[in-house]
């Protein structure tokens, strides 16, 4: 398995081949994903920016997502990832995003969503995807597979395109 600055450099030419830029919504990750792809070097030919939106009052404001909605599913949703996505996407210059929102633990399950639970958003080539997993581990392994799988992820919708 690749770790996560492979996985973003071969990202960032994809991105650069295909002249598109990257926008990035992250909850539960913290800027880990921001962080593997700024360690690209060059990365600012294909990287726009990103949203670290770790509440729901961030969400909101920053996003552009609805009350309503975050209330309606909760935070950690694949609606919520959708809509990080996607309200990234419409404030940047970018062409295509990720979003991460999960519950890393030690701490924050509730019935249904246990620790190591994780949404996704893509949204590549005008199409949005979701995606929730549950992962293993502590609060760092949980981070760490969800950044490799949040960029493992968009390599292969780039690839579908």
């Amino acid at each position: 398995m690749q770790n996560a600055i492979q996985l973003a450099e071969k990202l960032g030419e994809a991105l650069k081949s295909r002249k598109l830029l990257l926008t990035i919504a992250e909850s539960c990750t913290g800027g880990g994903v921001c962080q593997a792809v700024t360690e690209v070097a060059g990365c600012s030919e294909w990287f726009d920016c990103g949203f670290v939106t770790y509440s729901n009052a961030s969400k909101t404001e920053l996003l552009n997502i609805p009350d309503a909605l975050i209330a309606q599913h909760g935070a950690v949703s694949e609606e919520i990832a959708a809509a990080m996505a996607e309200g990234a996407l419409a404030l940047t210059e970018a062409h295509v995003a990720v979003s991460t929102t999960g519950i890393a633990g030690p701490t924050g399950a509730v019935p249904g969503k246990p620790v190591g639970t994780i949404c996704f958003g893509w949204v590549v080539g005008g199409v949005t995807h979701t995606e929730r997993r549950v992962f293993a581990g502590d609060r760092h392994a949980v981070r760490e597979q969800t950044i490799v799988y949040a960029l493992e992820r968009l390599q292969r919708y780039l690839d579908e395109i």
